[in-house]
């Protein structure tokens, strides 16, 4: 079986060629915890960036991570096994994550691998 060869980027798209999409994120507080938005690909070159976000989000005991995925344009099996084991961590603590706004591609993974199940999904943000 021979691989196809990676699309060229769509018109508009800023990235250099020796340059990965990767993620960034951003954290603000709300009321019932952490607004922690994600942007880009979420894959196994990335989830130690979702890592190093979640770690102080979840420091505080009882506390509520609300992950927004609006931006998140990928997620492949590694980053969904960090965010199943984030949820686990967090309810060690009294804590929980949600996760608000997949888009279609996030939210097909979600519930193929049963993990809606794992996570309140709401469809906006606070």
């Amino acid at each position: 079986m021979s691989r196809r060869p990676p699309r060229p980027p769509a018109a508009g798209t800023a990235t250099a060629p020796d340059r990965p999409v990767g993620l960034t994120t951003h954290a603000r507080p709300w009321a019932g915890g952490t607004v922690l938005t994600l942007n880009g690909e979420l894959d196994l070159d990335s989830v130690a960036v979702l890592r190093e976000a979640l770690d102080p989000a979840l420091a505080t005991p009882g506390t509520v991570v609300l992950i927004d995925c609006g931006d998140l344009a990928f997620c492949d099996s590694t980053g969904l096994s960090e965010l199943l084991d984030a949820a686990i961590r967090a309810r060690e603590h009294g804590s929980r994550i949600e996760l608000a706004r997949p888009r279609p591609i996030v939210r097909r993974v979600l519930e193929l691998t049963g993990a809606t199940d794992a996570f309140p999904v709401r469809d906006g943000l606070p």
